[in-house]
């Protein structure tokens, strides 16, 4: 996740990454390592404080590649992923159908969606099959917003739905994708509806 817009919270986050920068490449791979170990386990939301400091340390260790010095070593559960080499971290986002899982080092595609096992295939594909339409209330043109007469009560209920359904993805689907992976991120926010982290109470 690159913080690379001019965005006031994006400037505030590259603010927060300096202490990152201030690192050795070997004290910043042991930070890295450790955290992965904290990490290990469990689902965490996109929003966690944790999750938050260690994408901003592993961005400062992509950009050194930390992982391919090879001077700090994961936890064993965590095998090296095919993007980027770094150890394999995937993030969960409502795009899951188009980009797969999402690596949380370096961005690209971890795993593409054929290649997620078939049982959890099946379910992230539903999810975001009945998470589509309501995330597109937030794009719709002129004509679709006069069709329903009041779009602001259109806007309100699919935020509400949203709600709903990223609740679904961190309550059931991200613990499910435990037994595939080490750990995972989970997206608990959608911006366009003006979903925020504290409106999906787990």
């Amino acid at each position: 996740m690159a913080f690379d817009s001019d965005a006031p919270l994006d400037l505030l986050w590259k603010g927060y990454g300096r202490a990152f920068q201030d690192f050795d490449d070997l004290t910043l791979g042991r930070w890295l390592a450790q955290t992965l170990g904290q990490l290990e386990g469990k689902s965490w939301r996109f929003s966690h404080p944790l999750v938050g400091a260690y994408r901003l340390a592993s961005q400062v260790g992509h950009d050194r590649q930390i992982w391919h010095k090879r001077i700090a070593t994961p936890p064993a559960a965590y095998r090296e992923s095919p993007c980027c080499r770094a150890p394999l971290l995937p993030l969960l986002t409502r795009e899951i159908r188009e980009t797969g899982l999402i690596c949380a080092h370096c961005s690209e595609t971890l795993v593409p969606f054929d290649e997620i096992p078939e049982a959890n295939r099946i379910e992230l594909d539903f999810w975001a099959g009945v998470y589509e339409p309501v995330h597109a209330v937030a794009h719709w043109d002129d004509r679709q917003r006069q069709s329903v007469g009041n779009y602001d009560h259109a806007y309100e209920k699919a935020a509400k739905t949203a709600e709903e359904i990223l609740f679904q993805a961190g309550k059931v689907l991200a613990p499910r994708l435990l037994d595939h992976y080490p750990a995972l991120i989970w997206e608990d926010q959608d911006e366009c509806l003006e979903v925020r982290p504290e409106d999906v109470r787990l």
